[in-house]
């Protein structure tokens, strides 16, 4: 079990989600998140950590993003705290997300 989460760019974020079935949360506030946010992501607020803990098992791999990358070390720490075994955090945040071209969902179509 790790100790810590670690720093991943954007693009790497996405292989892991694609690639090991790595569930992505945004931890923008509910405004940002249905304005815009990353494809299949799990709104991660203090109201839906149950949910969360609900749907994702411990071994799991968890990335976070949030609006620049700083926020989401926060709440990847956390979540090692609680025993996520593998967590990650999107350097550069969901900013980074968009500059890389990932995939974008819109909470208003």
């Amino acid at each position: 079990m790790s100790e810590t989460f670690k720093e991943i760019e954007a693009a790497d974020a996405w292989q892991l989600i694609q690639q090991q079935q790595a569930a992505l949360v945004d931890v923008r506030d509910i405004q940002r998140f249905a304005y815009s946010h990353p494809q299949d992501a799990f709104h991660l607020t203090n109201q839906s950590y149950g949910e969360f803990c609900d749907r994702y098992d411990f071994d799991v791999p968890i990335v976070v993003i949030c609006y620049h990358g700083n926020s989401s070390r926060n709440v990847a720490q956390f979540l090692v705290e609680q025993g996520f075994d593998e967590v990650y955090s999107v350097r550069g945040g969901f900013d980074a997300w968009v500059k890389a071209d990932l995939p974008v969902e819109s909470g208003l179509e």
